[in-house]
């Protein structure tokens, strides 16, 4: 069955950087856009970042651009966020998804405090 699982959240300092990692199996990993979303205590689940199934294009929110990085690697049914510069409002769980099936990983908890 189709399975999505995340990995790299943790506790970071503000500046600091994090890299998350998507596991996917179960489904053509290379066929399909795939999002990753956040969403913060008392507050509404948010897109943070897509991709196209090739890679070749990719879209941000406002609130990360310049500082986030989504990428993947269709060899290894991989999706990333790289996340520079990491400040307190970053602070959420982070979910991998796909949007064609309305798939959502477990999330993995990001923290960015001092």
């Amino acid at each position: 069955q189709v399975q999505l699982v995340e990995s790299g959240g943790g506790l970071v300092q503000p500046g600091g950087s994090l890299r998350l990692s998507c596991a996917a199996s179960g489904f053509a990993f290379n066929g399909y856009y795939m999002r990753w979303y956040r969403q913060a205590p008392g507050k509404e689940r948010e897109l943070v970042a897509h991709i196209t199934p090739t890679g070749g294009s990719t879209n941000y929110a406002a609130s990360v651009k310049g500082r986030f990085t989504i990428s993947r690697d269709n060899a290894k049914a991989t999706l990333f966020l790289q996340m520079n510069s990491l400040e307190p409002d970053d602070t959420a769980v982070y979910y991998c998804m796909i949007p064609s099936l309305a798939k959502w990983g477990q999330g993995t908890q990001v923290t960015v405090s001092s």
